[in-house]
């Protein structure tokens, strides 16, 4: 009973969506790795870690009911498992779950902000914060249209600059550009899913840019933002005149002609083909993230 409850709750964190906490975090950690002269605090790193994956989960569980509650998930949705949706635990259990989730992102974020002071307080406190209200409160960020604005602040931006700085405790405008690279890999994952729902999305008044713009634009959002990460790491790249070996990050770009052939190719009447996107993309992410983070720190 226990295992399979627990079976439960790993289905309800989405851990194929995990990449994008985790791959801004891989690659601040590199680019600190790099400004620390090759050292970094490791306790603050498995913390930042540990935070960026909790948050996402939280955020994930958040939306996983209220998105149930708003009817945005229901019977017509094609799309992995949701658990409030299929019964597997009541409202309460569900509440209970993220608060339990998003309290240990906060434990997590104490020990952050001993190390990392006043900004790194704001940006948690925001981050839990706006995690939960993207799809719950009476106008919800993911109902509004917004959502590609979160993702790419919180799991880009943010996520990456706010890495670097706990571990150097520095900030650089620079920082900012470089976030922003997992920052769109994360609004490609969520244009595919809102791709997906574009249908039962528009029924439940859940007013993504997809709903808003129609079928056309989702499909060129997803493809903009899967290929302005290697456009930015070009840029980046040679206006630095430095960091030449990160360009082989480049190479992940041959694991994203799938989801990109399928987001293309796709008919509108058969959402379930994108199913596989989202996990794909998260991969294409993930690869692109540790590809960047190892040769970040190579000299020529």
């Amino acid at each position: 009973m226990i295992s399979s409850k627990w079976k439960i709750w790993i289905l309800g964190i989405r851990p194929k969506t995990l990449a994008a906490g985790i791959s801004p975090v891989i690659m601040g950690l590199g680019s600190a790795f790099y400004d620390g002269h090759y050292t970094l605090h490791l306790s603050s790193a498995i913390l930042t870690f540990l935070a960026a994956v909790l948050i996402q989960a939280g955020t994930n569980l958040s939306n996983d009911l209220f998105d149930y509650l708003k009817g945005a998930d229901n019977k017509k949705r094609v799309g992995p498992l949701r658990i409030m949706q299929s019964g597997l635990v009541t409202k309460r259990e569900m509440l209970c779950g993220i608060f339990i989730v998003f309290f240990l992102a906060a434990v997590c974020g104490v020990f952050l902000v001993i190390r990392g002071g006043l900004p790194i307080m704001i940006v948690g406190i925001l981050s839990i914060i706006c995690g939960f209200l993207y799809t719950a409160g009476p106008h919800p960020i993911g109902y509004l249209g917004l959502g590609e604005i979160f993702v790419l602040v919180f799991f880009g931006i943010i996520a990456f600059s706010g890495t670097h700085y706990i571990q150097t405790l520095v900030f650089s405008p620079i920082m900012i550009v470089l976030g922003l690279m997992p920052g769109f890999f994360s609004v490609a994952i969520l244009s595919a899913n809102n791709l997906r729902d574009i249908k039962t999305d528009r029924e439940a008044g859940k007013n993504t840019l997809a709903v808003k713009f129609g079928y056309k634009f989702a499909v060129s959002e997803y493809v903009f933002c899967m290929i302005m990460p290697y456009l930015l790491l070009i840029i980046i790249v040679f206006f630095l005149k430095n960091h030449y070996f990160s360009l082989l990050s480049l190479a992940s770009i041959f694991f994203a002609i799938k989801p990109l052939k399928i987001v293309i190719n796709k008919n509108i009447h058969t959402p379930g083909l994108l199913i596989s996107v989202l996990e794909k993309t998260g991969q294409v992410m993930l690869l692109f993230a540790i590809i960047f983070c190892i040769t970040w720190n190579i000299k020529i």
